[in-house]
């Protein structure tokens, strides 16, 4: 099974519902990727799922072009903003699927509200992408 988690930057939520995939089956093929991809990841965001035993230090951030000629069964936008474009996938896909998250590394104040705010987000990440596993993945495995 292969999935293809899209955003825009592929430095946050991308990579934390890339991360959650990976660990609830680590047979999956999971791959992320933004439409103007940062090349880097956000270091908050690797600090949020370290916190949970997950590392995605090791992850890159890679821009959508480097995925158009693959087969997905799955693709899967996490662009969640009102302002913000999520990225359109017209490679070979069996499944799309947006499943939209507010982006914490727009959050502002203090330190320890944006930390919050990349929890918040991380936990939200974590509930919907296990119950897409759960529902969706796992009965399409089996």
């Amino acid at each position: 099974m292969k999935v293809l988690i899209l955003c825009t930057g592929n430095s946050c939520r991308s990579q934390m519902a890339h991360g959650f995939l990976q660990s609830f089956d680590p047979d999956l093929t999971v791959c992320s990727a933004g439409t103007e991809a940062s090349g880097k990841l956000n270091e908050k965001a690797v600090e949020a799922m370290a916190e949970i035993g997950i590392d995605i230090s090791h992850h890159t951030s890679d821009p959508v072009e480097k995925y158009l000629g693959e087969e997905w069964d799955y693709v899967i936008t996490v662009c969640g903003g009102a302002n913000e474009a999520c990225p359109a996938f017209m490679g070979k896909v069996n499944h799309r699927l947006h499943i939209g998250f507010d982006d914490p590394s727009h959050a502002t104040g203090t330190d320890e509200f944006i930390r919050s705010e990349f929890i918040r987000v991380r936990d939200e990440i974590k509930n919907k992408f296990y119950e897409f596993y759960v529902n969706d993945l796992k009965f399409n495995i089996l």
